[in-house]
């Protein structure tokens, strides 16, 4: 995806690689902004840790904050209501499906495809809500209070989004534009039709395939779905479609280090924090911006004593999705160069 980047000059934005009506952060701002997302992150820890709900952590908010503090003319910023509301309500069809029926091809496929729903029928661009969808059917969670944890989260960061926001713009960080304008185009964007659910459901019933035949629940982590959505229903502004080879590399470190950081620090704040940093700095070395790898970085400490398998299946179900992406993409241009 190409970004108008803001210079370092307040109040001159760059052309290169512009994007109608989107707006970045110029490097000092970025960085302030990575360090804030970094904080928030620490904070909902925080309140995870002192009241024993893990599921407070919702991992997708690593990837949620990053962007809407990194991008406060983003298209996740630009949405705060549905930003706080998108992954509770697929947080409750998960909810209802990991009660009512166990991991597997139905299961799995059935929170999908309500998780797609929801987001279709708001015009949400919260894609991580997809990931709070597929979250408790993954780690068994059960518990009614996970839809409310997640507004927690979600709400605490809507709000955030909003000040941070109005600053840069007070602060003449950013270009003044029409956050609805942003919201409409991003909608717009969407393909039309529901084609492009055909490969990502092929590719979930696959994964739930290859997680019953090697008993490795991570292979098709739930971030992996949200990754596909944006690859498959948004492919020509998707950052990481352009560069689909160094996405498994990517996502595989980010869950090393979530691992490293939750076997060296345990699972409080500050592990969770550092385990958040050490997923930024793995995507600066790539220059690339896939902020669901950063859920990656969070999931270990959701999940019941992590291992080595952890890394290593996420990085197995990112190359698989890279693979079914590139042959889907190739059939495509196929197909159009015989029509």
């Amino acid at each position: 995806m190409n970004w108008r980047v803001a210079s370092e000059k307040p109040g001159t934005i760059s052309t290169e690689h512009a994007q109608p009506h989107e707006v970045s952060l110029g490097r000092w701002h970025r960085i302030g902004a990575e360090l804030i997302a970094i904080i928030y992150i620490a904070l909902i820890a925080q309140i995870a840790h002192a009241t024993g709900a893990f599921y407070v952590l919702f991992p997708e908010l690593g990837a949620l904050s990053h962007d809407v503090f990194t991008r406060p003319r983003g298209t996740w910023a630009s949405a705060p209501i549905l930003l706080a509301i998108t992954p509770v309500l697929t947080g409750v069809i998960g909810i209802v499906v990991t009660r009512a029926l166990p991991y597997g091809f139905f299961s799995v496929l059935l929170t999908v495809i309500g998780a797609v729903a929801v987001i279709l029928a708001l015009k949400s661009p919260i894609a991580p809500a997809i990931s709070a969808g597929l979250l408790p059917l993954v780690l068994g969670v059960k518990s009614w209070w996970y839809p409310p944890a997640i507004l927690l989260g979600t709400a605490i960061l809507a709000v955030l989004s909003v000040s941070w926001t109005h600053l840069s713009l007070a602060r003449n960080w950013l270009e003044p534009i029409n956050a609805a304008e942003v919201l409409d185009e991003a909608i717009e964007q969407t393909p039309a039709g529901s084609w492009w659910l055909i490969p990502l459901m092929l590719f979930v019933a696959t994964g739930v395939l290859l997680v019953k035949l090697t008993g490795l629940r991570f292979l098709l982590f739930p971030p992996l779905v949200v990754i596909g959505f944006e690859m498959f229903a948004h492919t020509a502004i998707c950052p990481w479609a352009k560069r689909p080879w160094i996405l498994p590399i990517a996502c595989m470190l980010t869950a090393a280090v979530g691992l490293l950081f939750w076997n060296l620090l345990g699972v409080g704040p500050i592990a969770v924090a550092s385990s958040m940093a050490g997923g930024v700095l793995v995507l600066r070395l790539f220059d690339l911006h896939v902020p669901p790898a950063l859920a990656v970085a969070l999931l270990p400490f959701v999940m019941d004593s992590p291992t080595i398998a952890y890394p290593i299946s996420v990085g197995i179900g990112t190359l698989l999705m890279t693979l079914w992406f590139l042959f889907y993409k190739s059939f495509l241009e196929g197909t159009e160069r015989g029509l």
